[in-house]
């Protein structure tokens, strides 16, 4: 340990940095500016502590939210200062560094969680933290952390009010924490003539998103981040829970046993739909959401399905997922939507949120992912395309555009809320009613 710890590594950091390379803090959080130098900071933190770590065979990672993402942001980086060290060697198919001492500095993505379960960490990074699903720091990274007391540093750019913004906020008055924000107007690392130009070609909500660190701009090219605000200031975010009188609702969304399957529960209530509760995992059959919504004390009305539910893959015995959902509970009333355009799907979800009354703790998970479901950004058109982005908020979203399809609407319409009229609402009313059920 001696020998690697006179390593030098060819890294000057950069001043705004140098609090970050200082604390002694475990837990560590960075709002970051573009290309102010976040990822090679943090790059070369994990492979200095691969190479100080105290413990044997220390274990350091930098997370993405996409592995592609990771490697392509982060491992040139990972090379150019890992590979300094002597003795050290690359991994490329495993984007791995590998130091004497035993030390490994590894690339992760966070869309693929079961290939962190199980490991153990001495210091991580989650880059662009906004982009993650929430549940991913507390059920995959936090126990990765704790038999090692590993140190954990979350960066990013804002993206509205989400985990990322619930975390800064804490960071800033919590002594256990180390936070840092940095804005260009303050940190001179880009240059002003640069800001300008960047200005012109920038919406005023996107300039104050990526360069001044705003938690306030609107996440561009969001469906429903207006209607969400909407309903928080009018306090339809809050305790609205489940009423033992009245039945349930459930909208479904289904992956395979690699994919992740989501359910959000809801309520007709005085002319309302309140939405209960919600659940998502992955890696599951048909028996365990089954499991689930028994062992919830809810009577059930009717579960909508999406139109390819009668697939055959990923769930036991090669049987199609309606028949296996059918066998195991032959008593419920189990509704199958027909393939609908996604946009009319989206539009559906517009039409029913006005009418929406959120249970916030159950459903906070589910109500960060409609937050930020948006559409997806052509990069060389500079334009949103028609279609949404798929990402970690997609199938929560595609639940609930289920659920928004599939139930009455005229029933979650309530009385102080205009009514639709003219073409769309009667249309929309037909295509709901034309749905059949299983």
């Amino acid at each position: 340990m001696a020998e690697t710890q006179r390593v030098v590594i060819p890294y000057a950091p950069r001043r705004q940095f140098l609090g970050y390379h200082e604390t002694e803090k475990r837990w560590r959080v960075i709002v970051a500016h573009r290309r102010a130098g976040k990822t090679v900071a943090t790059v070369n933190e994990q492979i200095r502590s691969a190479l100080s770590c105290p413990r044997p065979n220390p274990r350091t990672a930098y997370i993405a939210p996409l592995h592609k993402q990771a490697k392509d942001v982060a491992w040139s980086y990972a090379k150019e200062y890992g590979l300094a060290v002597p003795g050290a060697t690359a991994n490329e198919s495993e984007l791995r560094i590998d130091f004497p001492n035993g030390g490994r500095f590894r690339l992760y993505g966070a869309d693929n969680p079961d290939a962190l379960r199980g490991i153990y960490l001495d210091d991580c990074v989650l880059d662009e933290y906004a982009d993650m699903r929430p549940r991913f720091l507390p059920e995959v990274i936090r126990p990765a952390l704790s038999d090692r007391q590993g140190k954990l540093t979350i960066i990013g750019t804002p993206k509205g009010h989400n985990e990322f913004y619930d975390i800064y906020e804490q960071a800033k008055t919590d002594p256990e924490w180390f936070a840092l924000m940095l804005r260009a107007s303050e940190t001179q690392l880009v240059a002003p003539e640069e800001l300008l130009s960047a200005q012109k070609l920038m919406s005023e909500a996107q300039y104050a998103q990526e360069y001044e660190c705003s938690f306030e701009a609107a996440i561009e090219g969001a469906y429903y981040g207006l209607l969400l605000e909407t309903a928080e200031r009018d306090g339809r975010i809050g305790s609205f829970p489940h009423n033992p009188s009245l039945p349930v609702f459930t909208g479904w969304d289904i992956g395979t046993t690699k994919d992740e399957t989501s359910i959000w529960f809801a309520q007709r209530h005085a002319g309302w739909l309140n939405i209960i509760d919600h659940y998502a995992t992955r890696g599951q059959e048909a028996s365990h959401y089954v499991g689930v919504l028994k062992s919830k004390p809810y009577t059930y009305a009717t579960h909508i399905l999406p139109h390819d539910v009668n697939r055959a893959d990923g769930w036991v015995n090669a049987r199609n997922r309606l028949d296996s959902l059918r066998t195991m509970a032959p008593n419920w009333d189990w509704k199958v939507l027909p393939p609908v355009p996604v946009q009319d799907g989206i539009n559906a979800v517009r039409i029913i949120l006005p009418t929406c009354r959120f249970n916030k703790e159950p459903c906070k998970g589910g109500l960060e992912a409609l937050k930020q479901y948006r559409r997806e950004y052509d990069e060389n058109k500079r334009t949103f395309k028609p279609t949404p982005l798929h990402d970690w908020a997609s199938h929560d979203a595609d639940a609930f555009r289920y659920l928004a399809m599939g139930i009455e609407p005229e029933a979650a319409i309530p009385p102080d809320i205009p009514r639709y009229s003219g073409r769309r609402w009667r249309d929309r009313q037909h295509r709901v009613g034309s749905y059949m059920s299983a």
